[in-house]
């Protein structure tokens, strides 16, 4: 098997003696062993099988094997959600004393994580410009051990030229970390652009219908199926089985799905662009982004995050939202129902002003997840808002 398509639905499943044709969920806390060499050999690893389901569970595995194979990797662990996966990343990588250089444009979360919890366990952190190459390079100290960030960029749909980057990093011995959380392994590969290890908010478009919250991160047998499988196994952020098993359902449809949400969400980006109330719109998908033909280079299309600025600041921010009664205000996305978002008072509130200002977050900003209703009836919704803000 090597088309995405049928990895997607074929992939990492074992079928029990029970013949079942859909995977099941294994609802178990715990496994029976043999004897009591088989449970020894289990707990010091000279034997492969399941022990605990804080970290092994056969529902689980069939997701980590599955998107494992449909991103590149040779490894995958699973965590209780898209943060726990950069946790755990962290956690397994890095030291005091040690160094990262991360985008300014990451998820407010991330920011969050690096700078109140992380730089107080003495690691350091410089902030860079995503597009920036010659600031990556220059960033580098001895101590420098990752390269972190997210492309497309949330919200403003900045990308990062992932060949260049791993090609800079490798230079130094420092590990490339990629989200691909907006693009998915349907619209994007960072393994074969040079990444070490790639992250994913299993909660956004991998389920697709926003019913459970999870994580993912991928890489090398060593990195990953040793040291953050380890960090899982003592620190216990784990996936539920139930959620695998959603995740699993939704790895099914999600090449159908982006590939639809990705030409949707170009239409309502044009619209935008040409309508007189709106300043910019932030989409790849657009020949008038700056980095329109890496974009189109490096991913097989451009996802369905639309971002875009009104006038009035947040009162007009906040009247388009509330004029609208189609889409749905909430912070989540990657969902077939259409959602909007207003960074700087929630995605982004929890970072200081000066940081949204540095990740280029404005007042007057929206962020669209575009999903799977008609085009006509979006367009109509958004109208209202235009119209009220």
């Amino acid at each position: 098997m090597t088309q995405l398509s049928t990895l997607a639905v074929r992939a990492g499943q074992v079928r029990t003696q029970e013949g079942e044709h859909c995977e099941p969920i294994f609802t178990t806390s715990s496994y029976v062993f043999r004897n009591a060499a088989e449970a020894a050999a289990r707990f010091d690893e000279t034997e492969k099988g399941n022990i605990y389901s804080r970290f092994t569970n056969p529902t689980v595995r069939c997701f980590e094997e599955r998107l494992a194979a449909m991103e590149g990797g040779a490894s995958c662990v699973a965590t209780s959600s898209g943060m726990a996966a950069i946790l755990a990343t962290c956690m397994s990588v890095l030291k005091a004393g040690d160094h990262i250089v991360c985008s300014e444009s990451v998820f407010g979360s991330t920011i969050a994580l690096i700078n109140r919890y992380l730089l107080k366990f003495g690691v350091e952190v410089t902030y860079v410009r995503l597009d920036d190459n010659d600031a990556w390079r220059e960033a580098i100290k001895p101590n420098t051990r990752m390269f972190y960030l997210e492309t497309p960029s949330n919200p403003l749909s900045v990308i990062a030229d992932i060949r260049a980057l791993a090609d800079i990093a490798h230079e130094r011995g420092v590990l490339l970390v990629v989200d691909n959380c907006f693009c998915t392994p349907a619209l994007q590969k960072p393994f074969e652009l040079g990444a070490d290890l790639v992250i994913h908010s299993a909660t956004k478009f991998l389920d697709g219908q926003g019913r459970c919250i999870g994580g993912a991160v991928l890489g090398d047998a060593q990195i990953v199926g040793k040291d953050v499988f380890g960090f899982i196994r003592t620190a216990g952020p784990s996936m539920s089985p139930f959620n695998a098993w959603v995740f699993l359902k939704g790895l099914e449809t999600l090449e159908l799905r982006m590939r639809a949400q990705s030409a949707a969400a170009l239409d309502i980006a044009q619209w935008l662009e040409a309508h007189p109330k709106v300043r910019k719109v932030h989409y790849a998908g657009l020949t008038s982004h700056p980095q329109y033909a890496l974009a189109k280079r490096q991913q097989s299309a451009f996802g369905s995050i639309v971002t875009f600025e009104i006038e009035n600041a947040r009162a007009g921010a906040w009247s388009f939202i509330d004029a609208t009664r189609l889409v749905s205000i909430t912070a989540n996305l990657g969902d077939v129902k259409t959602t909007i978002t207003h960074p700087a008072t929630t995605t982004h509130s929890r970072i200081t002003a000066q940081e949204r200002e540095r990740a280029g977050i404005t007042e007057g900003m929206l962020r669209l997840s575009i999903g799977l209703e008609a085009l006509e009836d979006l367009k109509e919704d958004l109208a209202k808002g235009l119209a009220a803000a």
